[in-house]
């Protein structure tokens, strides 16, 4: 046997042992440099694609998260929490968490940091909490009749859960936690018909609903009623050019934004538009019945409550003539609804 034939068998022994070495070292403890770490490691990431997109827009939307790790008895044993914009947006942000095999439950709060428009009404503390402790409660001032208000644009608030089923398995194991939007802007546009012009400040916009108080896995618990006024009103015009008779035509609207919670299919909040001169309704419409009259438009067979958790904007445009709604006709997110019964509850 030449050498070359005695070097190529010791070449092919020594990576055979090798490879030996290489696949016993997550067992022996052992590493050689350049075969890999043999570690366990868990990373959670997040996605916010529960909207009526089905696009993923965590990156841009969700400026804090709270992570919350319960064990298999649901008392919490890590929490992880941060305000970093940048790692936020940047589209690879995760959360990584060590964590002894077995099962757990994973609960997220996206919006809470700083407290400027909920609170999480537990004292957390590891290994004495527990999961139905981490209940969410919106802020609300109360006016001098004892009736909760809340009259600013609430910041967004994000809610997600994920069973984690840790094993001493090497390697890297990523889980992806989805979100739900709890949060609404509802915009309300009333254009005035006769070309009058119409004037914001004489109306009053509020939307009543007892929808403050979450539970930990996102139902909404008994609350007080809560009157939810416009944080932004205001009026515009424009200018409609008639190119069959070469004039032009006033359009003037009034503009209200409110931010409401989480709405249910069933249990529709009520918007009221009160003339401010005078008291009296201008009109009352329950919202989220009004809303779902469109949701054929976008999601034919999607369920009301996942139409209503998925849509985070409503803009809804009433007709006007001289002051009085002409109810036979409102366009919600542009599209035109013809309504048939105008009576309401």
């Amino acid at each position: 046997m030449n050498r070359v034939h005695i070097f190529r068998r010791i070449l092919l022994g020594l990576s055979m042992v090798a490879a030996m070495l290489s696949a016993s070292s997550c067992f022996s403890g052992l590493i050689f440099e350049g075969e890999g770490d043999c570690g366990v490691y868990y990373r959670i990431r997040f996605k916010y694609d529960y909207n009526i997109k089905f696009a993923d827009a965590f990156a841009n939307e969700v400026n804090s998260i709270a992570l919350y790790v319960f064990d298999e008895n649901d008392i919490l044993v890590e929490e992880i929490a941060t305000t970093d914009k940048a790692a936020l947006s940047s589209g690879n942000f995760e959360i990584p968490v060590e964590l002894l095999p077995g099962n757990y439950t994973l609960l997220a709060w996206g919006g809470l940091m700083n407290e400027e428009s909920f609170d999480l009404l537990a004292d957390t503390q590891v290994g004495k909490t527990r999961l139905q402790d981490l209940q969410v409660k919106m802020h609300r001032q109360y006016d001098e009749n004892g009736q909760a208000r809340v009259s600013e644009d609430l910041l967004p608030l994000f809610h997600g859960t994920l069973p984690l089923e840790v094993t001493d398995t090497p390697g890297t194991h990523i889980a992806t936690m989805s979100l739900m939007k709890n949060t609404n802007v509802i915009r309300i546009l009333l254009h005035e018909m006769s070309g009058h012009e119409v004037d914001a400040d004489k109306f009053i916009f509020e939307i009543n609903d007892n929808n403050g108080l979450y539970d930990w896995d996102n139902d909404l618990l008994d609350d007080e009623m809560i009157t939810y006024s416009a944080w932004y009103q205001n009026t515009g015009s424009a200018e409609v050019e008639n190119g069959d008779v070469k004039a032009t035509t006033s359009v003037n609207v009034a503009l209200a934004e409110l931010t409401t919670g989480r709405m249910r299919a069933g249990d529709s909040p009520v918007l009221h538009i009160r003339n401010r001169e005078t008291g009296e309704d201008v009109f009352r419409i329950p919202v989220a019945d009004y809303a779902l009259l469109v949701k054929g438009y976008y999601r034919e067979k999607m369920g009301d409550q996942e139409y209503l958790d998925r849509q985070d904007e409503y803009t809804m445009t009433f007709f006007l003539d001289q002051g009085e709604w002409v109810s036979s006709v409102i366009y919600i997110n542009s599209w035109r609804v013809v309504l048939n019964d105008t009576e309401l509850d």
